[in-house]
């Protein structure tokens, strides 16, 4: 395609939104809350239909040499449509943030200041594999009140056209134009740098993926961007903790799902509990087929114990491995020597996503909360719990790990902004 005819193959996608946002911002809750139900009805019954079409994207991305891990990311099951359909339905019970005033005040001059949330407008959304974000981010951007635009990863093009026509269909049984929600089905790189400057119609853009796509959005977008972070996340087991417990976290925040963002990275771990816990983790994680990059304290403790039985399995760290998100069976292991040393490898090598401490020491876990720079930090908790639908957000759009708008998993307030209202009565300036 040419540069012209880029343009107007967006900018066909970018007026149907901007139409059809103008609808569903003013849309009463009754009406967008009857478009998610439809949805999630449609895609219960859809089921057969959607996992085929998924069949074909990830026997398509097996030969093309994807990994296990992401292939997990890619791969739909009757249960995870059922949790997609689940936070559709738990959208629809939610109060609608739209039109919702959040403060006022009567001026001496008679003036009366309100001001109320309203839409962002129109929701740019550049993700990869993971067909349930066309699902989670759709009915998110309904209730919201936002039109969207999605440009999935070509991994996972037959699942996504398959869930966004059923949105479609839900949209007009419900009395809302289908474009409210509008997949673009040409995932060449070219269209996706032009999608990134199409100020004119997008008010926002978010990326969701790995660190490559989010520093090109970020780097190569005008459009403003909402940065959906990586996860190199930490599980820190300090020697106040409760031994099994923190055996248990770690393994579910490692192995649980390695693939996503919130998966365990890094496991630091206390020199005073060390010579002990290392290895009954390390039997643990292994045994689910974890590699271990550990630190040379680390790496000698496991290898005097004789944990892992299987030698490959262990290995020495690199400076890299500390700052790495591996989306794999991988975890990168270091001995610490208090809990300050391990906020401050947290604060060195974190994305700033989810952060966790095993202790019973009350006062060590406030320090740790106080002082480690993440988006959501952890007592006693996996930080696979970092999720809209875990949190009771009924899905969310992506996980922020930066300041500005939002921080921390995006639910429906984090997809508006707000409208200042003035009433007067005649009132000039003097």
């Amino acid at each position: 395609m040419t540069e012209n005819e880029i343009l107007n193959y967006l900018e066909a996608y970018g007026l149907r939104a901007r139409n059809a946002a103008a609808v569903l911002a003013v849309a009463p809750a009754g009406v967008k809350n009857a478009a998610l139900s439809n949805a999630a009805e449609l895609l219960v019954r859809n089921t057969e239909r959607i996992l085929r079409e998924n069949q074909n994207d990830v026997e398509t991305a097996a030969a093309k040499g994807m990994s296990v891990s992401m292939q997990d990311r890619l791969r739909l099951t009757a249960a995870r449509i059922e949790a997609m359909a689940e936070g559709l339905l738990q959208l629809t019970a939610m109060e609608d943030p739209i039109g919702a005033i959040l403060e006022g005040c009567k001026r001496p001059n008679g003036l009366e200041i309100i001001k109320k949330r309203v839409p962002l407008g129109v929701i740019g959304i550049i993700y990869e594999a993971r067909p349930n974000v066309t699902a989670d981010a759709a009915g998110l951007c309904i209730k919201s009140g936002n039109a969207c635009i999605l440009r999935g990863g070509s991994e996972a093009l037959r699942s996504n056209l398959a869930i966004a026509s059923i949105f479609k269909e839900a949209l007009e049984n419900a009395g809302l134009p289908g474009a409210c929600v509008q997949l673009i089905d040409n995932t060449g790189r070219e269209i996706a740098s032009a999608m990134m400057r199409l100020n004119r119609y997008i008010d926002v853009l978010i990326p969701r993926g790995g660190a490559g796509l989010i520093n090109t959005v970020v780097t190569t977008a005008s459009v403003p961007v909402i940065q959906t972070g990586t996860g190199n996340c930490h599980i820190y087991a300090d020697c106040d903790a409760d031994p099994e417990m923190a055996r248990k976290i770690i393994v579910n925040a490692k192995t649980q799902r390695p693939s996503v963002c919130n998966a365990a990275e890094t496991l630091l771990v206390h020199r005073g509990i060390a010579e002990t816990f290392l290895p009954a983790a390390a039997q643990s994680l292994t045994q689910k087929g974890v590699e271990l990059r550990c630190c040379e304290e680390a790496y000698r403790i496991l290898e005097r114990s004789g944990v892992p039985e299987n030698r490959n399995l262990l290995k020495h760290a690199e400076e890299s491995d500390w700052e790495t998100e591996y989306n794999d069976l991988i975890l990168a292991v270091k001995v610490v020597g208090d809990c300050a040393e391990a906020v401050a490898h947290i604060n060195t090598y974190g994305t700033g996503h989810s952060e966790a401490i095993v202790t019973e020491n009350y006062e060590k876990a406030r320090y740790f909360q106080d002082h480690v720079d993440a988006a959501c930090v952890y007592v006693n908790a996996s930080t696979r719990f970092t999720d809209g639908f875990e949190f009771g957000f009924g899905a969310e759009i992506g996980i922020s790990n930066q300041k500005l708008h939002a921080r921390g998993p995006m639910g429906l307030k984090e997809l508006t902004t707000v409208k200042y209202v003035v009433n007067g009565s005649g009132q000039i300036r003097e």
